[in-house]
C-alpha cells in the first residue's frame, strides 16, 4: 500500500487555519469597538465565550456541510457550493448570536464583519485549493491506482477522465490482463506501492472465488478498492423504502426539483435574472449585434432551431445566426473550422453571445437559466438509444448554462460518444443533487470563463 506521508494532517490544518482566520476577524473588530483595552467595563468573559461558541459551531456545521471532506477529484464548482452553503448558514448564526448576546460589535457590525470573514476565507480556501491542484499536476501529492476486470465505458470514461485532469492526482499503474493471479497481484502492489485498486461492480470477468480472494488480500496489503459501476446498468437512482399493506416496495427517490417549493424558487429566480440581463444588457446589446449580423452575412438575424425541452416537449431556442444560410443546419452538427459558419459568427460563438437571445427562452418557460444545455433534436435521438437514462436530463428544464459547460465538458475535441456520456453523468448528477446554491456557483463560474475566455467554446 502507498505510505501516506502528510495527508491525514491536511484536515486538520485546514480546519485549524479556517479557526485563526475567524478568531482573527472578531478579534479585529473587537480592538476597533474597544480601542483601549484597559477600560473596566469589557465583558471579557462574555466576549471569549460568543468566540468558541461560534468555532465550536464552524467546526461542526462542517461536518454537515461536508467542508472539509474534500476528495481529490471534487471540482471547484461543487467545492464552492460547499463552501457557499456553509458561510451563509454560518452567517445565520452569527445573527442569531447578536441577537442573544451582549458583544456590540456583533450587533452592530454583523454586515461588515460577515463580508470580511466571508472574503478572507474564500481568498484563503480557493487559494489552497488551486495551489494543491497545481502540485498535482506537477507529480506530487498523487495516489498510485490501478484497474481490474472487464474493460467497460465505466472504466475506460474513468482511465480517461484520470489521465486528462493532471490536478487530480492520480498516477495509473497498468497491470497486464493476462497474468491475473492473487500472487501476481500482491507482487504488483507491493512493488507499485498501490494505494486503489478499481474494480469493476459487475461482470468482472473473474470467477466468483478469484474475486473473493482478490477482495480479501487487498484488505491484508491495505489496498483501498473502489468499485466501479456499469453506466448500462447502473440506473442512477436512489430507493426509498415504502409498503403497500404489509408489502415492502422500493420506490423512486423525488429529485429536488420535483418539490414545488424548489421549483417555484428557481422559477422566480429564471424570471428575475432574465429580465435583469435582457433589461441592463440585451436592451442595447441586440441592436448592435442585429445590425453587425446584417452587413456581414445575408439572411435573418435570429436563427430558430427545434430542441427538446422539459420533459422532451419540443420547443423553438432561440440564437443569433451565426452561419450562412443554408439547408443543413437541422442535419448536420458543426464541426471545426466549419466553412458555414461566418467571420462574425465565429467570435459570437467564442464568447457565447450568440446564446443571449435565449433569455427570452427563459422569460417565456421554455428554459432555464441553470439546466442541462439542449442539444439538436436528431443528436438527442441518437443517443438516447445509446446512452442509459440519457432522458434523465428532460426532468428539468434545459439551461442557457450548465453544470457539464463549466467544467469543459463542451466541444469536440475527444471521442464524442465518451465526451457524451461525461457529460451525461454531470447532467445527471444536476438533476439528482440540484440547489440554489448550485445555480449561483454555475452562473459566477460561467461569468468567469466568458471573462478569462472557454477554450472549449466553439
Amino acid at each position: 500500500m502507498q505510505r501516506l506521508r502528510f495527508s491525514i494532517y491536511f484536515k486538520g490544518i485546514a480546519i485549524l487555519l479556517d479557526l485563526i482566520v475567524l478568531a482573527a476577524v472578531f478579534l479585529f473588530f473587537f480592538i476597533i469597538q474597544n480601542r483601549d483595552l484597559q477600560v473596566k467595563n469589557v465583558d471579557w468573559e462574555q466576549n471569549i465565550f460568543s468566540i468558541v461558541l461560534l468555532s465550536l459551531f464552524w467546526v461542526l456545521l462542517g461536518g454537515r456541510s461536508k467542508l472539509y471532506s474534500i476528495p481529490r477529484n471534487l471540482t471547484y464548482t461543487l467545492y464552492l457550493e460547499r463552501f457557499i452553503t456553509h458561510m451563509v448558514i454560518f452567517l445565520f448564526g452569527i445573527i442569531l448570536l447578536g441577537k442573544v448576546s451582549n458583544n456590540i460589535f456583533i450587533k452592530q457590525e454583523r454586515l461588515t464583519l460577515a463580508l470580511i470573514l466571508f472574503l478572507s476565507l474564500f481568498i484563503i480556501k480557493s487559494s489552497i485549493f488551486f495551489i494543491l491542484k497545481h502540485i498535482r499536476t506537477l507529480g506530487l501529492n498523487f495516489r498510485n491506482v490501478m484497474f481490474l476486470g472487464n474493460t467497460s465505458n465505466s472504466k475506460e470514461i474513468l482511465k480517461n477522465t484520470f489521465k486528462k485532469r493532471k490536478d487530480y492526482g492520480f498516477k495509473i499503474f497498468e497491470f497486464p490482463e493476462s497474468e491475473v493471479s492473487v500472487e501476481n497481484l500482491k507482487m504488483f502492489w507491493i512493488e507499485n506501492g498501490i494505494h486503489s485498486l478499481y474494480f469493476s461492480s459487475e461482470n468482472s470477468g473473474f470467477s466468483k472465488d478469484l474475486e473473493e480472494r482478490i477482495f480479501h488480500e487487498a484488505e491484508k496489503h491495505k489496498v483501498r478498492i473502489v468499485l466501479v459501476p456499469s453506466i448500462i446498468q447502473n440506473n442512477f437512482f436512489a430507493y426509498d423504502l415504502g409498503y403497500i399493506e404489509t408489502q415492502p416496495i422500493l420506490t423512486p427517490k423525488k429529485f429536488p426539483l420535483d418539490f414545488f417549493s424548489n421549483y417555484i424558487l428557481k422559477r422566480i429566480f429564471d424570471i428575475l435574472f432574465s429580465l435583469l440581463i435582457l433589461i441592463l444588457v440585451c436592451s442595447w446589446l441586440f441592436p448592435i449585434i442585429a445590425l453587425l449580423i446584417k452587413l456581414n452575412s445575408k439572411g435573418p438575424v435570429f436563427f430558430i432551431q427545434k430542441r427538446y425541452g422539459f420533459h422532451d416537449e419540443v420547443f423553438n431556442c432561440f440564437k443569433f445566426r451565426t452561419m450562412f444560410v443554408n439547408e443543413d443546419h437541422a442535419t448536420k452538427t458543426t464541426t471545426e473550422n466549419d466553412h458555414r459558419i461566418t467571420s462574425l459568427g465565429k467570435f459570437l460563438r467564442k464568447s457565447s453571445m450568440d446564446e443571449l437571445p435565449q433569455f427570452l427562452n427563459v422569460l417565456f418557460g421554455n428554459m432555464s437559466v441553470v439546466g442541462p444545455r439542449p442539444h439538436m433534436l436528431l443528436v438527442d435521438d441518437f443517443y438516447k438509444s445509446k446512452i442509459e437514462r440519457y432522458s434523465l436530463r428532460s426532468k428539468v428544464k434545459p439551461g442557457i448554462t450548465g453544470l457539464a459547460q463549466v467544467n469543459g465538458l463542451r466541444g469536440d475535441e475527444e471521442d464524442m460518444s465518451i465526451a457524451m456520456q461525461k457529460r451525461i453523468l454531470a447532467d445527471s448528477f444536476y438533476v439528482r443533487n440540484w440547489s440554489a446554491v448550485l445555480d449561483l456557483v454555475i452562473i459566477l463560474k460561467t461569468v468567469f470563463l466568458l471573462i478569462s475566455g472557454d477554450k472549449n467554446a466553439r
